[in-house]
């Protein structure tokens, strides 16, 4: 299934992470014109990487 933008998320908790600028900047152009904030998409990301992940290797 196709990664797809969801409405933002009402509970969280704060957390500090690093990003790549380069990375930053791929994010800001992929939210343009989106009802989404960038850490909306972030988490959304997040989950779909989770979701799909092979853990096969895990185990």
């Amino acid at each position: 299934m196709a990664f797809q933008l969801k409405p933002n998320r009402k509970e969280s908790e704060n957390k500090t992470i690093r990003f790549p600028v380069e990375l930053i900047d791929r994010i800001d152009k992929a939210i343009v014109n989106q009802d989404v904030t960038f850490s909306s998409f972030v988490i959304q990301a997040c989950e779909y990487a989770l979701n799909d992940m092979d853990t096969s290797k895990n185990q």
